[in-house]
């Protein structure tokens, strides 16, 4: 099968957040192969109106009622995004503090919109559709998922990463920090997997100012047949999903053949799994039940191949917040280019403040361009703006997959700076440069990731049965904190 890469929730100003649907869905096609984009629909237990909570029901209920006073043209524009290169589908989202927030997905373009008490009641009204829980670790009642009240057919996947976070378990990367609160441990994936819920994973940014896909804030991988409503969505069903922080990881995981998502009967678990990374290799993690039981180190792959393949990250943006553009190449002497990915970032708003305003209109109306003109040549246009703090990148970047030896050349071309050095020396020291003298927008071409580095293969077999439905998963971890989160594997006892 094929692996897709998309976002199926974040937001624009259709509803309440900021950007037009128009430059959010060019966004999208600029770089994934799907995505659904979400308006705020509904909150049926809404908090009652107080001096205190003034301004978040205002801004909630002016949000909803914008959606639907709308609802047919955007649902006609998204619609008539859908094609053979890029796929739509229609969605919307309801907040729930009983039962949790979730955003109902379909590839029925005739969706109707109507106010909601469940969950439960969106599948029923939309037919064939799936509801997707969302930051799921919050407080229980407050907006955190409510397993008591969870049902799986309806249900068969989860996000488990966005900006909001990862809600994998306790000890994740990417504790909660929105002002929606911390983590539960009583909400997080793990629980729910030990109560014999069985779910995939997928990640999507939850981003609120119209750039679907933003670097760094989820990605749902989806394998699935071809690039169709129809193929994509019945994957989504079946499981046959991960999530990815914002590199494109890839991951391919069986046990007996069976794919991720799959649930399967056996005593005897044949367990295999080849991945390719994006960066360097922290750590890819098999565990049983949510303990581990066999570790990959990258520390431990330190040799380089002296021909094959080899990973070229060029990363640009710094400087102040002013909007940047750059025009830049990635070019090749006596190598070839097999492969690029872009890893393009929006300004980043998780949702609107009192304390923020924003040109709601064109905030992510910026350049997101590439092309491969050659084999030899990669071109790419794009529009960044400044870190907002030391902790917050608002950096882009894009990725070329070379094929040659050491003396390969690369040559990067970034507006009016250009670097040459072989693959020999990129693997040795990376690089960069500022485009004026000070403090000024910057670039950087990292070191170069050969393919003995970024290559990884999992083959062991597991005879013991701990429980009547053993769940196996992957988490796959790099050096630069991007992380995959493949969907389990369900195994019952013989």
């Amino acid at each position: 099968m094929n692996i897709y890469w998309g976002d199926l929730h974040n937001h624009c100003g259709m509803t309440y957040g900021f950007g037009s649907l128009e430059n959010a869905l060019k966004r999208a096609k600029s770089q994934l192969d799907f995505c659904c984009i979400t308006g705020h629909a509904m909150w049926p237990d809404m908090y009652e109106e107080k001096p205190e909570t003034a301004f978040v029901v205002n801004f909630h209920r002016v949000g909803f009622q914008k959606l639907k006073d709308h609802w047919e043209e955007d649902r006609k524009m998204i619609a008539d995004a859908n094609s053979d290169s890029f796929v739509t589908f229609q969605g919307y989202e309801m907040h729930s503090s009983e039962y949790g927030d979730h955003h109902v997905l379909t590839i029925n373009d005739e969706m109707p919109l109507k106010d909601c008490q469940t969950p439960d009641e969106l599948v029923k009204l939309c037919g064939d559709a799936i509801v997707v829980p969302h930051h799921i670790g919050y407080t229980p009642g407050y907006r955190g998922i409510n397993w008591d009240k969870y049902i799986n057919a309806n249900s068969p996947v989860i996000e488990v990463y966005s900006k909001h976070g990862c809600a994998m378990d306790e000890e994740a990367d990417y504790p909660y920090y929105h002002n929606m609160g911390p983590r539960d441990t009583r909400n997080l994936v793990m629980e729910g997997l030990k109560r014999g819920y069985k779910f995939g994973f997928i990640g999507s940014t939850d981003h609120h100012a119209g750039f679907p896909g933003s670097y760094g804030d989820g990605m749902a991988a989806v394998l699935a047949d071809e690039r169709t409503r129809e193929s994509i969505f019945e994957a989504i069903k079946a499981r046959r999903t991960y999530a990815v922080t914002g590199d494109r990881i890839l991951c391919d995981f069986k046990i007996n053949d069976a794919c991720m998502g799959a649930e399967i009967t056996a005593d005897k678990r044949h367990i295999t799994g080849h991945f390719e990374t994006e960066y360097g290799l922290d750590k890819i993690v098999l565990y049983k039940n949510g303990k581990p039981i066999h570790v990959i180190n990258g520390e431990c792959y330190q040799e380089i191949n002296e021909s094959g393949s080899y990973k070229i990250r060029v990363e640009f943006g710094w400087g102040n917040s002013d909007l940047y553009h750059w025009d830049g190449s990635i070019e090749t002497q006596e190598g070839t280019i097999v492969g690029y990915r872009t890893y393009f970032r929006g300004r980043s708003v998780l949702a609107p403040s009192a304390d923020e305003s924003y040109d709601g209109d064109t905030i992510n109306d910026i350049c997101t361009e590439s092309a491969q003109v050659t084999d030899s040549k990669v071109t790419f246009s794009c529009d960044t703006v400044g870190n907002k703090s030391t902790l917050h990148p608002s950096t882009s970047a894009v990725l070329v997959e070379v094929e040659g030896n050491l003396d390969t050349k690369v040559t990067v071309q970034m507006n009016h700076k250009t670097y040459t050095a072989s693959i020999r020396e990129l693997l040795e020291y990376g690089y960069t440069d500022h485009m004026e003298y000070y403090h000024s927008q910057a670039f950087k071409i990292h070191r170069a990731l050969p393919e003995s580095r970024y290559m990884f293969d999992l083959d062991l077999t597991d005879d013991t049965a701990e429980r009547e439905c053993d769940f196996y998963h992957v988490e796959v971890a790099q050096k630069n904190r991007q992380w995959a989160y493949v969907s389990p594997i369900f195994v019952n006892r013989k």
